[in-house]
């Protein structure tokens, strides 16, 4: 893999017009803080334009000399550690634009002062310079660029102190700062700090912890342990004593070096660091209680390398780097913190960390000699050494791109991985490169020349940038020192630098297989993170980037499909996200006339996967081909499916059935079959199509049509259409067809609404009609599944077409493929007609007969017990009681409800021949006491009111109903039913037998 490539990332580079030399200096949203050395109490300000343009724009005094100083991006303002007669003090300088107009007037207040509304109206043209006294000394800050909260390091706490926007009237606005909590860190001196996202980063000489501040649910019982705070178990990393701490190094003369130690997540508790939280907000509804959440703690042991000795082994640069979600025209405002990375740095190595839910090292960095300070962004590391300034790729946008979308790798879309090795891309020559800061696309670059000779220079005892101080220790007299320079070095547009990289990764296509996928990786990062950057939007190279992303995954696609890599299934997705189309990447890869070509499994992979989905685009006929000798040579099993994919629909049916034949001779299978026999119909040959249909029987071609459903319908713009095939199915063997859609259904490979639709393209149907043959599919369907859910879906559709076609008097356009008699003896959710039905439809109308098989299948459906009822009666509304087919749909609905009062009233009202039937059948059990307290007293009723002018009554009443109300009733319960009116011959035989069993019993 090669290490370093020496590209440009620096563009010009211009000088910032200083008077003095510059002791420190930060950058704002458009512009350059410089404090100068000790002589000069002023910070400069300077406005940055386009290619690092540098102008003065107004200056401003400060307390004292300036030893630290940052700037928020979240209310624009500067905070500045001063020193003033050997004390130390804090300041934010608010409003500082107006010195740029020409205003000198400031107003100074402390923090939380309240202002009086003539006296904050002034502020409005005038800087305000915020004193925010402190009970220890400030050793360093930090502020959050997310909501511009400021972090301040003390001896042995941390003090955190809100931006808050106090409104003064309605035309006025003022920032203002609210102390709000201290943390407390027993035996720590903070060296540098980083704040971001209530995330806090602190590093000592040796000693790096990164901890979360967690916002708890607070309650009344837990008000006091929230104010305290949580500390860390005090259990020593080490086995020392729990009170040792790193800092105590120097015993009886002797240095302590304690091990080397990093804990990860819930494992950094463990590091005896115990931090303690004090709030200081006036307590309010809205006051926020927090926790500790120990994320990360490092201990480093003093550099013994040839490099350095071990005085000179410390920490610099800590820094935690916000990552946004990528950003969309509808949320443009509103971005969101997709990721955070903590970067620090030893003399020699640099670590990379990722904040997610998992806490990982990400990256490390090695560099060539001892550096002096480095700065993160989301698209490099820039470190200055003691004569170059060094550009290192990170991995920050590959990582948040799978925060962003956990599921990137997959066959649609990729991102090259977080392990992806890390490279230097250029390493600049400056001399005596001090301090470094970065903004936007420009390094803002201190350098100064030493008098003394290289090897002077490089001696152990020689103290270069010390980042305790942050700077460079001033001189009383600068005019006497060597020269020195402030740059601002504009580094080069995205876009170019992408240029350069895809350039200069043809050096290695023929040569290194895996640089030149590293460096195209490369570009495509860096790409990638100028997309997800927050300003992306308002971009000029907006659409620039968005060219440059897809050319690069086309790149990336070219290069996994070209060479032999473990990886090279990734030209699937690379060439999906460059938006190329199936010719387009044909172009690139296959040479015209090369016969001889090999292909990698790459371009094989992306060919298979890519024919094998429903894609609008159709290949020419000349390409069809070369893809199937291609496919052919290399995956010959796979011919069947490439051979059905809508984008070969202009493929030669003679080649394809050549193609066929030569990969039936090895490995003949049903699904090779069927396709000879649909490129058969395709050319017209009937003779051939029946000779490969013959060589299987029907139930294995029905199972072959798994295997390749594409044979019966494709995709066209979305639609699924039947095929030839399906069209030639249905007029010659609709019975295939059908039992060929239930196994496709049964596997998963079509879906019940998209059978439906299926069919009535097929024949030709509205969108509303019911073909036959979707019907003769749903009956065929409910002979198999065994989905309770997709059970009643059939039953309430078979059952609403019968009910349809027998109101509507409509007969279905084709015989249905199977009988009521077939559909009885082969599924269990039609159950036996039962006799007393027969005994109604004998006096219906003789129309019904022409209906005879709908009718059939209904009662037969009403008849089983799988057919939720109380879901069927809207269903059935439409027959109505004025035939038989109404009356027997009725009467079995109450039957299955349970109604067998109401069913009984309605046999005796419309067809009282049936009723005996009916009560002989249905009534049983619990219901059987129908007999005589219902159905008796109704037959002797009716046969008082119509005298002798009924025989069916009489005979019903004589012949069932007695001899069964005889048998089951004692003879007093008996005679209480007879009625009193009544002829006792007609009654005597009954009541002799019920009188004789008595006795026998």
């Amino acid at each position: 893999m090669v290490q370093l490539y020496n590209l440009h990332p620096f563009g010009s580079q211009r000088v910032v017009p200083c008077k003095q030399e510059p002791a420190h200096f930060c950058c704002g949203q458009d512009v350059l803080f410089v404090a100068s050395t000790a002589a000069s109490c002023r910070v400069d300000v300077f406005t940055v334009r386009e290619q690092g343009r540098c102008e003065a724009l107004g200056s401003f005094a400060t307390l004292g000399p300036v030893l630290r100083m940052a700037h928020s991006s979240a209310g624009d303002y500067l905070v500045t550690i001063e020193e003033k007669s050997k004390a130390t003090f804090l300041r934010a300088y608010m409003n500082w634009r107006c010195t740029s107009a020409g205003s000198s007037r400031v107003c100074v207040r402390l923090v939380g002062h309240k202002m009086e509304e003539s006296y904050s109206e002034a502020l409005k043209e005038q800087m305000s310079v915020v004193e925010m006294p402190l009970s220890d000394p400030p050793l360093c800050i930090s502020c959050c660029p997310v909501n511009g909260d400021l972090l301040v390091g003390c001896k042995n706490k941390l003090v955190i102190f809100c931006l808050k926007y106090r409104v003064i009237n309605q035309n006025l606005t003022v920032l203002d700062f609210e102390r709000s909590l201290i943390l407390h860190i027993d035996n720590l001196i903070p060296a540098e700090v980083a704040f971001c996202a209530r995330h806090i980063a602190i590093t000592t000489e040796l000693d790096v912890l990164i901890l979360k501040l967690e916002l708890v649910q607070q309650s009344a019982d837990r008000t006091e342990q929230c104010a305290q705070g949580v500390s860390a178990p005090e259990k020593a990393v080490d086995g020392g004593s729990p009170s040792t701490h790193p800092l105590q190094l120097e015993l009886d003369e002797f240095i302590i070096c304690q091990k080397p130690v990093e804990l990860l997540g819930e494992e950094s508790k463990l590091c005896e660091i115990p931090v303690t939280l004090e709030s200081t907000e006036l307590p309010t509804e809205d006051t926020k209680h927090f926790q500790v959440q120990y994320l990360l703690f490092r201990r480093f042991a003093p550099d013994q390398s040839p490099f350095g000795f071990c005085e000179e082994t410390k920490l610099h640069s800590v820094q935690l780097l916000p990552v946004y979600q990528t950003a969309y025209e509808e949320t443009e405002n509103k971005r969101k913190l997709l990721s955070l990375f903590c970067f620090f740095s030893l003399p020699h190595v640099g670590y990379l960390y990722s904040l997610g839910k998992l806490v990982e090292l990400i990256s490390t960095y090695q560099y060539s000699e001892k550096s002096e300070q480095a700065v993160l962004t989301p698209q490099f590391l820039h470190v200055i050494t003691s004569q170059n300034l060094q550009c290192f790729t990170v991995r920050c946008s590959a990582a948040a791109a799978r925060s962003e979308d956990p599921y990137i790798d997959t066959t649609v879309k990729a991102c090259p991985p977080v392990t992806l090795d890390v490279c230097t891309l250029r390493m600049q020559l400056f001399i005596g490169p001090r301090a470094i800061c970065h903004f936007k696309n420009h390094i803002i670059l201190l350098t100064k020349a030493d008098t003394e000779d290289i090897t002077e220079r490089r001696k152990p005892t020689r103290r270069m940038l010390s980042r305790k101080a942050d700077s460079i220790k001033s001189r009383t007299n600068s005019e006497s020192e060597p020269g020195w320079n402030l740059y601002i070095i504009n580094t080069v547009s995205t876009t170019q630098l992408y240029r350069e990289m895809v350039e200069y990764s043809r050096t290695y296509e023929n040569v290194k297989t895996e640089s030149c996928i590293h460096l195209l990786s490369e570009a495509h990062l860096l790409v990638r993170a100028a997309i997800m950057d927050p300003h992306f939007l308002k971009s000029d190279e907006k659409e620039d980037l968005l060219r440059a992303f897809r050319e690069s995954c086309a790149f990336l696609g070219d290069c996994y499909s070209r060479f032999d890599t473990k990886d090279y299934h990734l030209a699937l997705p690379y060439y999906r996200m460059s938006g190329l189309s199936m010719t387009e990447v044909l172009k690139r890869l296959v040479s015209e006339g090369d016969e001889i070509q090999t292909y990698e499994r790459g371009f094989i992979f992306y060919l298979t996967h890519s024919l094998n989905e429903d894609s609008n685009e159709e290949l020419s006929k000349e390409s069809g081909n070369k893809v199937l000798q291609i496919l052919y040579l290399a995956d010959p099993v796979q011919l069947p499916d490439i051979l059905c994919s809508p984008s070969m629909r202009n493929i030669c049916p003679l080649t394809a059935v050549k193609y066929l034949q030569k990969v039936e001779k090895t490995m003949p299978s049903v699904v090779l079959t069927l396709t000879k026999a649909f490129f058969a119909l395709k050319m017209g040959d009937l003779a051939m199509y029946e000779h490969e249909m013959q060589s299987y029987k029907e139930t294995t071609l029905a199972c072959g049509f798994i295997g390749q459903p594409r044979l019966l319908q494709q995709r066209k713009e979305g639609i699924a259409a039947p095929t030839e095939f399906a069209v030639h199915l249905k007029e010659m063997q609709p019975g295939l067809l059908v039992a060929a859609t239930v196994a496709l259904h049964e596997n998963s490979k079509i879906e019940l609404e998209e059978a439906d639709t299926f069919f009535k393209m097929l024949c030709n149907g509205s969108e509303n009609a019911i073909p036959q043959l979707l019907v003769d599919f749903w009956e065929a369907l409910l002979v198999v599944s065994s989905q309770e859910k997709i059970l009643q879906k059939l039953l309430l559709r078979v059952t609403s077409q019968y009910v349809w076609r027998i109101s509507k008097k409509q007969l279905p356009e084709t015989k249905p493929l199977k009988t009521t008699e077939d559909l009885i003896n082969s599924c269990s959710h039609f159950g036996l007609i039962v006799p007393w039905i027969a005994s109604i439809m004998s006096v219906g109308c003789s129309s019904d007969k022409d209906y005879h098989e709908d009718i059939s299948r209904l009662q037969s459906l009403l008849c089983s017990q799988s057919i939720n009822i109380a879901s069927a009666l809207p269903v059935l509304e439409p027959l109505t009681e004025a035939d038989s087919v109404g009356l027997t749909v009725r009467v079995l609905c109450n039957t299955r409800l349970g109604n067998y009062e109401e069913a009984i009233d309605q046999l005796l009202g419309r067809c009282p021949d049936a009723a005996v039937f009916y009560a002989q059948h249905e009534l049983k059990g619990d219901s059987q006491a129908l007999w005589w307290n219902k159905l008796l007293p109704e037959l002797c009723k009716r046969t008082r009111l119509t005298g002798n002018d009924c025989p069916v009554l009489i005979s019903s009443l004589k012949a069932e109903t007695l001899s069964i109300v005889a048998m089951e009733l004692e003879l007093r319960d008996f005679l209480s039913l007879l009625p009193e009116d009544g002829t006792a011959a007609f009654f005597l035989p009954h009541l002799l037998h019920c009188s004789q069993r008595k006795l026998l019993t």
